[in-house]
């Protein structure tokens, strides 16, 4: 009985969740431009890996450093190639799919005043024709 006791004094303390989800600070990047940027981090560590190996084999002087310099250079320009294919991708997908632009962009407002003055040409248009329409009908009716 006195454990019970004790157990019903002490104070109850709130747990607190162990993962505690927070809203991200930046889009996430799109699909084909994340599968290019971790493509280029595994070439680049792959390159860098084959590069040290090569440092190794030819300061022990081994037969094998020659053609692991002839291919470290090889993967070098691979790397840079994938590099630069994270780059052209990300802007392929942005003169496709469009930028997500902020109320204060620039280029939203440009947007807006042309669509504005694209509607009032059409209306423009469109009232006149009905004009000419009507027109057209007293006279065909009058004749």
């Amino acid at each position: 009985m006195p454990a019970a006791a004790a157990a019903r004094e002490r104070p109850v303390i709130p747990r607190q969740p162990l993962w505690v989800e927070e809203p991200a600070l930046r889009r996430r990047m799109p699909d084909p431009v994340r599968t290019a940027a971790v493509r280029a981090v595994l070439i680049m560590s792959l390159t860098i890996i084959q590069a040290m190996v090569a440092f190794l084999a030819t300061v022990t002087g081994s037969w094998l450093a020659f053609p692991m310099v002839l291919s470290s250079v090889a993967s070098t320009v691979g790397t840079t190639w994938s590099v630069l294919d994270v780059w052209v991708t990300r802007q392929v997908w942005n003169q496709r799919n469009g930028v997500v632009s902020m109320p204060s962009s620039s280029a939203r407002r440009l947007r807006r005043e042309r669509r504005r003055a694209r509607r009032a040409a059409r209306t423009g248009r469109r009232d006149s024709a009905r004009i000419r329409r009507q027109d057209a009908g007293r006279r065909l009716s009058r004749a």
